[in-house]
C-alpha cells in the first residue's frame, strides 16, 4: 500500500530570516510563507524591508520586519527580543544576512578589510544563531537554525580568501551545534547557494566573461532565480524532518560535483 505524506505545513511557525528583503533570503522566505509560516525578516535597509513584508503579504503570508545590523551585537540581542514578540513565538533562524569579499589581492588585503568581511559572515551568524538558540532551548519545543554558507566553502575563492574562509567556518559551526543542540530537539542545518542572480553577486552576473564562465561549469547551464531557493527554504523549517541535522545542503545546479 502507497503511503501519502501531506505538503509542508507550517502553520502557526514563526521563523527569521536575515537578509530576507531580497535574493535568496527572500525566496526562502516566501517559501515559508506559501507553506503557511510567518515571516520575521531582518535587514540593514528599511524601504527594502518594507518591500519584502508588501511581497509576503501578497503572498496571503504573515510578515514583519526590523532594521538590523547583525554584526552589532547590541542590535542582534534587541531585534531578536522583539522579533519573538511579533508573533509570541520562535521556531527558527535563517542566518542569511552576509555582505561580498572585498576584492583587494590578497598580498595587499589590510586586516581592518578581512575583519569587515569576517564581522558580517562569521560573527554576525554566531550571534544570530546564539540568540535564537537561546530562544529555542527556552521554549523546549525544538526548531531549525540554519546557516546559509557558499559553494565557496568548498571551492577555493582565490581572490576572494576572506569570503570564502568566513562560509567554511560556517559549516565547521554547523556540525558543532548539530550535535550540541541534537538533546534539545532544534536541528542545525547550512544552505549552499550556487551561483544566484542577486544583488550581492550582480557583478559577476553583468561581467560577461564571468558569467560564461561559471554557466559552462554548471550542468543546468544557467544561474538561479532566487524564487528557486522557495522550496529549500520551506524543507529546512519543515519541523517533520526530525532527523536531519548537521547537513550541508547544495543548491548549485550541479556546479561543485561537476
Amino acid at each position: 500500500m502507497c503511503q501519502h505524506f501531506a505538503m509542508i505545513d507550517l502553520s502557526g511557525k514563526t521563523f527569521i530570516v536575515t537578509g530576507g528583503n531580497g535574493g535568496i533570503g527572500l525566496g526562502m522566505a516566501e517559501g515559508i510563507v506559501m507553506a503557511g509560516g510567518s515571516v520575521v525578516v531582518w535587514g540593514r535597509n528599511a524601504d527594502k524591508n518594507g518591500a519584502a513584508v508588501e511581497t509576503l503579504h501578497a503572498l496571503g503570508g504573515q510578515a514583519t520586519a526590523h532594521v538590523c545590523d547583525v554584526s552589532d551585537e547590541e542590535q542582534v540581542v534587541e531585534t531578536m527580543r522583539r522579533s519573538v514578540e511579533d508573533f509570541g513565538r520562535l521556531d527558527g533562524l535563517f542566518a542569511n544576512a552576509g555582505r561580498g569579499g572585498t576584492g583587494t589581492p590578497f598580498l595587499e588585503l589590510p586586516l581592518e578589510e578581512w575583519r569587515a568581511v569576517m564581522d558580517v559572515n562569521l560573527d554576525g551568524v554566531f550571534l544570530q544563531l546564539r540568540e535564537a538558540g537561546k530562544v529555542l532551548v527556552e521554549q523546549g519545543e525544538g526548531g531549525s537554525l540554519v546557516a546559509v554558507s557558499s559553494t565557496s566553502a568548498i571551492h577555493g575563492a582565490a581572490g576572494n580568501e576572506a569570503y570564502g574562509t568566513a562560509k567554511t567556518a560556517l559549516n565547521g559551526l554547523v556540525r558543532a551545534l548539530a550535535v550540541g543542540f541534537a538533546r534539545y530537539g532544534i536541528r542545525v542545518n547550512s544552505l549552499l547557494p550556487g551561483w544566484t542572480i542577486t544583488e550581492l553577486a550582480s557583478g559577476g552576473y553583468e561581467n560577461d566573461k564571468f558569467r560564461d564562465a561559471t554557466v559552462k561549469r554548471t550542468p543546468v547551464r544557467r544561474w538561479a532565480e532566487p524564487a528557486e531557493f522557495r522550496q529549500v527554504g520551506a524543507f529546512l523549517a519543515d519541523p517533520s524532518q526530525t532527523y536531519h541535522t548537521g547537513q550541508e545542503i547544495c543548491v548549485d545546479g550541479g556546479y561543485t560535483v561537476f
